[in-house]
């Protein structure tokens, strides 16, 4: 069986959907017999990340992570995110001729530009330069490949997401923090951040109960300033599976996800969707709620530009649809489009160099450690 080697700085224990996936799918590559060396932060020193003590960087990997993959000697290597460890064993791959993958799971630039107020133009350069000599960049959607294509990124493979079916389905206890709340009750998972927009949420003028799970560097500024809302931290497994199933309607107000993986666990949990027209989640539901190829019988899903109206919609849909389209994401399939990209990019690179593309306009001075 091929030696893969993925390399990440969001690992365990955070809790986002990168790290969810990066689970989800080693647990799937191991069960099927493929040999994975997992390179994260757990296997160096750390620093918590500025103004996100929740997320610690290693530091200085370069070392470590020359010696990790030297010893371990992939046929490729997955390198899913653009931080330290990320630039790290693409300067590793690049010296030793191994060929690599990469993922585009999150808009840095728009994340970046959120928390600094420098314009995302200044940094898609850097982004283009990381993956410019990757062999496949692995995204979860199609809208998201075609904007990358207009951004130079050009060699992508589809990579989706799927959902625990033995936890997260209609079938089980409901959380008890939530069972006396005035309904209906509407939920949001996810990061407590400023790129979530979750203000776009719990501004809006509707009857019952908001109910916000997860962790992040605004959490206390939103208790602060939205007493009226439950917030319940970060929940994982059964716990939130049952907040899940205790809701009436979910709301994901993010318009910077690149798939929205909470959503779908939500589905499958029986919670109908209120979101806006964006990629993500128009790539899961379809503009019209019916499934990205619009052949779900029933509507599970409501995008709508105003977010309120989405939510009243939402409320009137039918749970089991919803849990029906929800299950049809599946962890196995996601790792069948995994193993193809890595597989098909190992077999190019026998075959001679890589035509791919170039990097793209000068960025000046890059974010690559030293």
């Amino acid at each position: 069986m091929m030696r893969i080697a993925i390399a990440t700085d969001a690992w365990y224990p955070q809790v986002n959907g990168v790290v969810r996936t990066l689970g989800a799918t080693v647990a799937e590559l191991d069960r099927r017999g493929y040999e994975v060396e997992l390179i994260t932060p757990q296997r160096f020193m750390t620093v918590p990340l500025p103004g996100y003590a929740s997320i610690r960087l290693a530091m200085a990997p370069r070392f470590g992570v020359r010696k990790m993959l030297g010893d371990f000697d992939p046929q490729i290597v997955h390198i899913s995110t653009e931080g330290p460890i990320g630039w790290s064993a693409r300067s590793w791959c690049q010296a030793h001729g191994v060929p690599f993958t990469t993922a585009f799971h999150t808009r840095f630039p728009d994340y970046a530009a959120a928390r600094t107020g420098i314009s995302a133009e200044r940094f898609w350069p850097i982004m283009r330069r990381f993956h410019a000599e990757s062999h496949a960049v692995m995204v979860a959607t199609g809208s998201l490949a075609d904007e990358l294509a207009t951004r130079g990124i050009t060699q992508t493979r589809r990579w989706s997401r799927g959902i625990d079916r033995w936890l997260f389905n209609p079938v089980g206890g409901k959380l008890a923090a939530m069972e006396d709340l005035p309904r209906p009750i509407m939920l949001n998972v996810g990061r407590v951040a400023v790129e979530k927009n979750l203000e776009a949420f719990l501004d809006a003028d509707v009857p019952g109960t908001k109910v916000v799970v997860g962790d992040g560097p605004a959490l206390e500024e939103m208790r602060a300033r939205y007493p009226q809302v439950v917030f319940l931290g970060s929940l994982q497994g059964e716990e939130l599976a049952s907040a899940y199933r205790a809701a009436d309607c979910f709301v994901f107000p993010s318009r910077t996800d690149t798939f929205g993986l909470v959503l779908i666990e939500a589905l499958a949990c029986g919670v109908p969707v209120a979101a806006y027209p964006v990629s993500g989640p128009v790539d899961i539901l379809g503009r019209d709620g019916r499934g990205a190829d619009g052949t779900m019988p029933a509507t599970v899903g409501v995008l709508e530009e105003n977010l309120e109206l989405a939510i009243i919609k939402a409320l009137r849909l039918d749970r089991t649809a919803a849990a029906v389209f929800g299950a049809r994401f599946t962890w196995e399939n996601a790792t069948d489009q995994f193993i193809e990209a890595v597989e098909s990019a190992a077999q190019g690179a026998k075959a001679g160099p890589k035509a791919g593309p170039k990097a793209g306009p000068k960025a000046g001075r890059s974010l690559e450690p030293a």
